[in-house]
This record gives structure tokens, sequence and C-alpha cells, in this order.
């Protein structure tokens, strides 16, 4: 526990330090003295006393350690010890972002590595530490939509909530396209960010839901968002086993895709529509709409402390009080 303390720790007044080399010195004085005491009567013999060990005769130097690791506590107060880290502070035009989940259950097919919403969830948490000057907020949707996370310069509790997602978040089953862009301009319709974009992630099967694509798409284009789409899966077929009275079998299962509906919502919107058929041309098309989307931010980075000689100058107080009260009490010295 003292090696890792010690290892986030620098000092204010590293030469104080040196001081520590008189500890040795202090401790070579002290055994030296110790050898030449003489006693203050001579006697021939002590074969006549009975033993006279006792506990003070074997703890006799405990006050002097106690005063040694009171000068060092000390020591190392003194010289500053204290914990560095870095703040950052933005200044600038930021973007104000919210990315809109499928978690319906065609997310959970494997086309992709694990699968397409884990895939998904990997690479938007890369796209999340790579805007660092954005508001970032999270909708999911599946039949019904819902706001995981609003719209936070906090990116820690964005990449926390987009951990949690997963298929079944929502019970019910159904992909409401439409339910989802709309939860997600209603996320970004009062902010003052000039440029608010939408990424919806779908493989574009849309059912159900109470609101229309077409009605969310007016929404967006009232309150001037950007909708960028990514459309996630293809219309290939793949193996599927199934459990059967039989035992499991596999089936050939094509793949759902509808790409016409995503091209419309990013074309009227003035956003753009992007394919993703595996893992890598999905982290392609984040970087591009990382381009497309630029923020004006600058960030200045100062360095910030906070004082950690608390601990070692009350362990030196402590230690200088327990030799006190020993040299005073149990091994007092009588003329």
């Amino acid at each position: 526990m003292l090696s890792k303390w010690y290892q986030h720790i620098e000092f204010a007044y590293p030469w104080v330090l040196g001081f520590l080399l008189l500890l040795p010195v202090l401790i070579f004085e002290y055994y030296g003295r110790r050898k030449k005491m003489q006693s203050a009567m001579l006697v021939t013999t002590t074969h006549f006393l009975d033993d006279v060990s006792s506990y003070r005769i074997y703890f006799r130097h405990v006050p002097f350690w106690f005063r040694c690791l009171a000068i060092f506590c000390l020591i190392i107060a003194l010289a500053g010890p204290r914990t560095r880290f870095t703040e950052q502070q933005t200044e600038g035009e930021g973007i104000d972002i919210v990315m809109c989940f499928d978690i319906s259950g065609s997310m959970t097919e494997k086309d992709f590595d694990p699968n397409r919403l884990e895939a998904a969830k990997e690479v938007g948490i890369q796209f999340v530490n790579g805007r660092p000057g954005d508001r970032i907020g999270i909708v999911i949707f599946s039949n019904q939509s819902f706001t995981l996370c609003p719209v936070t310069i906090d990116h820690n509790a964005v990449v926390s909530q987009i951990n949690n997602i997963h298929s079944g978040y929502l019970q019910d089953e159904g992909t409401a396209i439409g339910s989802g862009l709309a939860t997600s301009v209603d996320r970004l319709r009062h902010s003052a960010a000039k440029t608010k974009i939408v990424i919806l992630l779908t493989d574009g099967v849309d059912f159900g839901g109470v609101i229309p694509p077409d009605i969310a798409k007016d929404m967006a284009k009232l309150y001037n968002i950007r909708v960028y789409t990514i459309g996630i899966g293809s219309e290939r077929e793949i193996d599927e086993v199934v459990n059967t009275p039989m035992g499991p079998v596999s089936q050939k299962k094509k793949l759902e895709y509808n790409e016409g509906l995503l091209q419309s919502l990013a074309k009227e919107t003035h956003g753009q529509y992007f394919h993703a058929t595996d893992k890598g041309a999905l982290q392609k098309i984040y970087a591009s709409i990382d381009q497309l989307e630029k923020s004006k931010i600058k960030t200045t980075t100062f360095p910030r402390f906070t004082d950690q000689f608390f601990w070692p100058l009350l362990a030196g107080l402590i230690f200088l009080f327990l030799e006190m009260v020993l040299r005073l009490s149990v091994f007092r010295k009588f003329p």
C-alpha cells in the first residue's frame, strides 16, 4: 500500500528529503554511546543478584525508534508530498450528438463479430472517446424508444451507458425507427449548439412504433438536425442452428436489410448514409463522420496538485507523542 502511494506522489520541496541522511548518523551515534555507558557503581560480581531482566530491558530502545520514525515522517511532511493530475479546459464551439442504437432482436445476428449490437457498441465507444469537446447522448429503441443518457459532456457516463446496452433492454420486440429518431430529435431540439446531429444505427427494417419514419424525418428537418444513418448488416444468407425435436439442425436464413429508408432519412436532413458490412467498415464510417463534423474546440491542459502532507505529519506527531509518554512513564529514569 505504501509503495502504491509513493508511485503517485511527487514532492514540492524535494531538497528537504536530504535531511533523511541524518537518521543513519543519529542511529550510529545512539548505539555507539550506549556501548560506552558504564554503571554508576562498579561491583566485582553480580552472581548474588537475582535475574534482573524485565520488559524494560528488552524494550529499552523502543522510545528511540519512535523518535526516529517521528523524525522520518516529519521530514516527509516538510518535503510537501502531493499528487499531480492534469485538468483540461475547453473553449470554443462543440457539437451536440445523439447516438441512436437499434437494440431489436435482429441486431443480435452474427454477421458481425460477435454480433451486430456488440460490434456497434465497441466502435461507438471509440467514437465517443475521440470527441472530447462535444456533448453526447444515447437513445435506444426496439418497438419503443428510450433515452438512456441525456446529452452531456460527461463522456465517462456516456461510455458506461453504452456498455449497459443489451438486446432485450426494452422488452417489446420490433424495430420502431421512427420512434427512435423522434426521441433523438427531441433530445436536441432545445439545444443551443449551432450543429446538432443524430447518428442512427440500425438494420433498417422498420415495423412497430407509433411514429412513422417520415414524421420523425420532418421533425429533424424542422430543427435543423442532420441525420447520419448507418445501415448495419446485409441481405445475405447465413447458417443458423435451430433446435428441433430431432435435435439441433442447421438451416439457411436470409438477413433482412432496408437500405432505401436509411438513404431517404439521411438525404433529406442533409446528412449521409453509410453501409457497414463488418466491424472494420463500421470503424471507417465513424472515422468519416468524425471528419465531416469538426468541433471548433481549443483545449488547454494545466497541472493541478493535491497536498498529501497531512498523514505523514499526523504519523510523525503520534510517534513523537508515544516517545514522550514512554520516556516519562515506563522508561522514566531517576537520579
